[in-house]
C-alpha cells in the first residue's frame, strides 16, 4: 500500500531554545529564509506525502499561519510587482493538504503519535521530527519508503553516531540485509554507552504501520513517565518485521544550539547568491 499520510508532532515547548521560544513555536526558528519545519514538509511532499497532520499544542499557532493563505500579504506584494516573493508564498499553502490535532497533554512522543489514530485511518504512515534537517540528493523519508516497499514492514532512519553520544538517541541492535537496510531485532532508548547494543542511532523519520496505534493505547510509560515511542516500536518488532534504513545524506540537529548554528553554516554555503561572499567571511573570521 502506497504511503500517503506524514505525522508530524509539533507539541513540543522547544525549551532548549529560551528565550527564543518563549512566543513562538520552535519550529518556526528561521534556517536562513525558511522555518525549520518547512524544510520538513518539503522532504515528505519530495517523498510523495499527499496529506499531513500536525500534533500540535497551545502556541503552536504560527504553524498554521504560515501554511494558510495570507490574503493581506499576497495583495501587498502584488500590488508592489514582488512576482517571485509573491510565487513563493502562494506556494506554501498550495504545496499539501494539512490538518491539525491538537495533544492536550504532554505525554511523550508516543503519545503526539496516538492523537493521529483518527486521521491515519489504519493506513501504513511516515513521522518526521522538526529538529531533523536532512540534507541530501534524495529525501530521507523517500529513503525510508523505498524499504517499506521492498521489505512491506516499518523503517526507521539510522545514523551511525559516536558512541560518545549514543545516550542521545534510541539505538537498535540490527541484522545487516544490504549495505543499507538492516532487520531491526532491539532497541533501546537513551542507552548509557556500555549499554548500547550498536553505534547506530534512530533519528526523527519513520516509516510505521497502523498496529502501533493499539500498541500505543496499551503502552505503560517508560522513562521520564512519558509513553516513548521507542519502546511501542520494539513491541512492534515482536510481531511484524521492523527494519532500519542507514539513510544517504547530511542530518542537522536542530533542535540543539550548536547543530543549528552548524546548519545555518552548511546551508548558506549551498546558496549562489551569496555562497561566495559568506565563505570569504569565515575565512576572514577564522584568519
Amino acid at each position: 500500500m502506497k504511503v500517503k499520510k506524514a505525522v508530524f508532532p509539533v507539541a513540543g515547548l522547544g525549551t532548549r531554545f529560551l528565550p527564543a521560544t518563549k512566543s513562538s513555536p520552535k519550529e518556526m526558528l528561521p534556517l536562513i529564509d525558511k522555518p525549520l519545519v518547512q524544510y520538513v514538509v518539503e522532504e515528505a511532499v519530495a517523498s510523495g506525502i499527499e496529506q499531513i497532520l500536525f500534533v500540535t499544542g497551545r502556541g503552536k499557532h504560527n504553524i498554521e499561519d504560515h501554511f494558510d493563505i495570507s490574503v493581506e500579504l499576497e495583495a501587498h506584494l502584488y500590488d508592489k510587482g514582488k512576482d517571485r516573493e509573491l510565487s513563493r508564498v502562494r506556494e506554501i499553502a498550495e504545496m499539501v493538504n494539512i490538518f491539525y490535532v491538537r495533544q492536550r497533554q504532554a505525554m511523550g512522543l508516543g503519545h503526539a503519535i496516538l492523537c493521529a489514530k483518527d486521521f491515519v485511518n489504519n493506513e501504513p504512515f511516515a513521522v518526521l521530527l522538526g529538529d531533523d534537517i536532512v540534507d541530501s540528493e534524495r529525501p530521507c523519508l523517500g529513503q525510508l519508503l523505498e524499504v517499506f516497499d521492498q521489505q512491506g514492514g516499518s523503517v526507521l532512519a539510522l545514523e551511525k553516531v559516536p558512541m560518545e553520544n549514543i545516550s542521545s538517541y534510541g539505538c537498535v541492535a540490527a541484522d545487516q540485509i544490504t549495505e543499507r537496510t538492516f532487520h531491526v531485532t532491539d532497541m533501546v532508548e537513551k542507552p548509557a554507552r556500555d549499554e548500547a547494543p550498536s553505534d547506530m542511532a534512530i533519528i526523527g523519520r519513520y516509516v510505521l504501520t497502523p498496529r502501533i496505534f493499539e500498541i500505543l493505547q496499551n503502552q505503560k510509560p517508560g522513562k521520564g513517565g512519558e509513553i516513548q515511542l521507542t519502546d511501542a516500536i520494539l513491541t512492534l518488532s515482536k510481531e511484524e518485521q521492523v527494519y532500519g534504513c542507514l539513510f544517504e545524506g547530511m542530518r542537522h540537529d536542530c533542535g540543539d544550539k550548536l547543530g543549528f548554528l552548524k546548519a545555518t553554516v552548511d546551508m548558506a554555503l549551498k546558496r549562489k547568491e551569496f555562497s561566495a561572499e559568506f565563505e570569504a567571511y569565515l575565512r576572514h573570521r577564522l584568519a
